[in-house]
C-alpha cells in the first residue's frame, strides 16, 4: 500500500466499515430488550450482561476502526465478536424453516464483515 491513492481508498473502506459496525451496534442499544431476548433464545449464558457488553464492544470497535484509533484493539474486538457470534447466533443450518432464510442472510453478512475485519486487523499489525 505504497501510494497515496491506495491509502486513501483504504482509509475510506475503514471509515465505511467501522461506521457501519458502530451504527449496527447503536441499533442494538436502541432496542436492547430485543437484543437480550434474541441472545437468550440462542442459548447465550447471562444474556442480560453479555448482549450489552457485546454491543458496546462493537460500538467502540467500530468507531476505533473507522477513525483508526487503537487499531489493533478495535479491529481485534470486531473480528473476535464476529468470529464468535456468526456461527453461534446465526446457525441457519439448525434454524427453524421459517427463520432459516433470515439467519442465512445474517450469517453471510457477518462472514463478509469478518473478512473485512481480518483485513483491517492485518493492516493494524503491518504498521503501514
Amino acid at each position: 500500500m505504497g501510494d497515496d491513492s491506495s491509502r486513501s481508498w483504504l482509509a475510506l473502506g475503514r471509515l465505511l466499515f467501522g461506521l457501519g459496525v458502530a451504527l449496527q451496534a447503536a441499533e442494538d442499544f436502541r432496542d436492547m430488550e430485543d437484543a437480550i431476548e434474541y441472545a437468550e433464545s440462542a442459548g447465550v449464558p447471562a444474556p442480560d450482561l453479555l448482549a450489552p457488553l457485546a454491543s458496546g464492544m462493537m460500538l467502540v470497535g467500530g468507531l476505533g476502526t473507522a477513525f483508526w484509533r487503537l487499531p489493533r484493539v478495535s479491529t481485534g474486538a470486531v473480528a473476535t465478536f464476529l468470529a464468535v457470534v456468526t456461527p453461534t447466533m446465526h446457525d441457519f443450518w439448525n434454524a427453524e424453516p421459517d427463520d432459516r432464510g433470515g439467519e442465512r442472510l445474517a450469517f453471510f453478512g457477518n462472514l463478509a464483515m469478518f473478512g473485512a475485519a481480518v483485513t483491517f486487523l492485518r493492516e493494524a499489525y503491518s504498521g503501514d
